[in-house]
């Protein structure tokens, strides 16, 4: 029965001190600032006293003393009260009775004890929301009543702890209470051992609180930003609010954010966004008095995507006469609402006006159309523009009037006449030569009379078309009349005609004279007689190919187009007909016929 309850008691005793240092670790960490803390403590429960000590002591008319080891006494009542100074220190008085075992004999009763205690010590509490670990020092009266003795009453020490859980505010389930206990006794004269109560009492029960007052409300803080959308740039104020902090103490407060410059320890700071990207960015503020009064919140605000203003321009009107003078008027927004700043360039001309109009002289510039280009750009920095353009068209001035007659005479004059050229001429070798002195006559005519007819038509153009015979491929074909529309183009422009007023176009074999078409020229030539006209058509083939080696003319202002006379009687006509070419012209597959 010793070693039995030894073993149990001794186990409790061993977890007793890592559930109080696992509590108290706890409620250090988990202090409750809500709860307030009570005046006075009620505590009763059930109670188990293990004196772990030998009893020895001499029964009357004995002629020995006795000794037994005393068992555990599991027949007990606790009863505790406390008086709480503050959050951490009371003063509990405590009692404490474990009655007898009711056993009769007294065999059976020799190792029965009862313990009655009534003591008076310090309180130590931690207090947390959840768990009140404690430790306590007890000293007063402790009456050991063996059941094979006479009762003794002597000054006892008591210490130990353990662990309320809170239920409510007024109730807490005291899971624990465990408490060494040390006390000695006589039970008989000088020479019997003494009675050395070395043991543990253990309770568990219920811990009623009174007192105290209202719970303390926790301090707390909000945050709010002015505005909460900005654009980068723009500052944002962000303020902090506390409450329920302790009146007496100052608030500090103290601002961070991920990615921004805040500081300043007062209840407002200023945040300055510039360089931000697009996105939402968080705000936090930390309030302390100095004590226990601890808070924090947090506000985001957005920096918004910048947003490009955009415009549109019109001129009015959109053609003038050189020298004149167009309004450009333009019209921009934002979608951001930002302030607009305008300007303008022009490709020639000048062109002034800050605001929504601005006005583009032609004074010197060139007939043509002018590009004016409007542009807009808001008040960042730097700041985000636009841009569009409009056209203005300078006429050229009208011709200065001239007598009707006389313009038609110079039409009647520049009849246009068809260049004739050699087979395969101008060569590859020498594109400057291959016209005949024949031709060059009427070239040189022809510019004369042109360049009369551009003073009063300056808008006049000569449109070359060559063209050649059927008999080379179509690659070669179209080089050799580009070679002589150039030909006749440099004839002309060294008689004086404007470059610029020439165009060419190169036909190739595209386009060709017919038989037939050539057969109706040689009917209606006037210059031939009919001996030359039946030798002609009697030579038709030749003809044909003679006929398609040219260069129309055409005269852009009337659409007049040249004769295509083909010169019968010139003294180089046999020259011209001839169809043996003298350039030989290579070719990748097969070898062409010479023109």
């Amino acid at each position: 029965m010793y070693s039995q309850s030894k073993s149990g008691l001794g186990r409790l005793v061993a977890m007793l001190p890592a559930m109080i240092i696992f509590g108290c670790a706890f409620a250090t960490f988990a202090v409750a600032q809500d709860r307030p803390v009570p005046k006075w403590e009620l505590y009763g429960g059930y109670s188990v006293f293990d004196p772990a000590a030998d009893v020895h002591g001499q029964r009357p008319a004995a002629l020995l003393p006795l000794s037994s080891r005393l068992e555990t006494n599991p027949k007990g009542v606790g009863l505790s009260g406390t008086y709480n100074f503050n959050r951490w220190l009371g003063l509990t008085i405590d009692g404490s009775n474990h009655w007898g075992s009711g056993e009769t004999t007294f065999a059976t009763r020799i190792d029965d004890t009862r313990f009655d205690n009534i003591s008076l010590g310090p309180k130590f509490t931690l207090r947390s929301r959840h768990f009140s670990p404690f430790l306590e020092a007890l000293a007063g009266d402790h009456r050991l009543v063996p059941e094979a003795f006479h009762s003794v009453d002597k000054l006892g020490f008591m210490a130990g702890g353990g662990l309320d859980i809170n239920l409510s505010r007024h109730i807490a389930w005291r899971l624990i209470r465990a408490d060494y206990v040390f006390s000695t006794y006589r039970f008989a004269p000088g020479g019997v051992p003494t009675t050395d109560i070395r043991g543990v009492r253990l309770q568990t029960g219920l811990n009623f609180m009174f007192g105290g007052g209202e719970p303390a409300i926790a301090p707390s803080a909000a945050c709010s930003l002015q505005p909460t959308e900005v654009f980068a740039g723009e500052p944002v104020t962000a303020t902090a609010t506390g409450s329920n902090f302790n009146p007496k103490r100052t608030v500090k407060y103290t601002w961070s954010g991920t990615g921004l410059r805040v500081a300043g320890t007062d209840a407002s700071t200023q945040i300055d966004t510039m360089g931000l990207q697009p996105g939402s960015y968080a705000v936090n503020a930390n309030l302390s008095d100095g004590s226990n009064g601890l808070a924090s919140c947090s506000a985001t605000f957005t920096v918004k995507q910048p947003r490009p203003p955009s415009i549109s321009c019109v001129a009015d009107p959109a053609s003038v006469q050189s020298g004149g003078s167009s309004t450009i008027k333009s019209n921009a927004s934002s979608p951001d609402g930002r302030r607009l700043t305008y300007s303008y360039t022009a490709s020639a001309g000048q062109i002034s006006g800050t605001g929504e109009t601005a006005t583009l002289t032609t004074a010197g510039a060139q007939s043509g159309p002018i590009t004016v280009t409007c542009n807009v750009s808001d008040d960042r920095n730097p700041p985000l523009t636009a841009s569009s353009t409009t056209t203005v068209n300078v006429e050229a001035p009208p011709p200065p009037p001239a007598p009707p007659a006389e313009v038609q005479q110079l039409e009647t004059r520049l009849a246009l006449h068809s260049i004739y050229f050699q087979t395969a001429r101008p060569t590859v070798q020498n594109p400057t030569g291959g016209l005949l002195a024949s031709q060059a006559e009427i070239l040189q005519t022809l510019a004369a009379d042109f360049n009369n007819y551009l003073k009063y038509r300056p808008d006049a153009h000569l449109i070359l078309s060559g063209h050649a015979d059927p008999r080379g491929s179509a690659e070669y074909n179209k080089t050799l009349t580009e070679r002589r529309v150039e030909r006749t183009k440099n004839a002309l422009v060294e008689h004086g005609v404007p470059q610029d007023h020439i165009e060419t176009r190169s036909i190739g074999k595209e386009e060709q004279l017919t038989a037939d078409q050539t057969r109706a020229l040689i009917a209606q030539d006037p210059d031939l007689t009919a001996a030359d006209r039946q030798q002609m058509l009697n030579n038709l083939p030749v003809m044909v190919l003679a006929n398609n080696r040219r260069v129309d003319v055409n005269l852009s202002t009337t659409g007049q187009q040249s004769t295509r006379l083909y010169p019968f009687n010139a003294k180089d006509f046999l020259a011209l007909i001839n169809t043996k070419g003298v350039e030989k012209r290579p070719t990748p597959r097969k070898k062409s016929k010479k023109r």
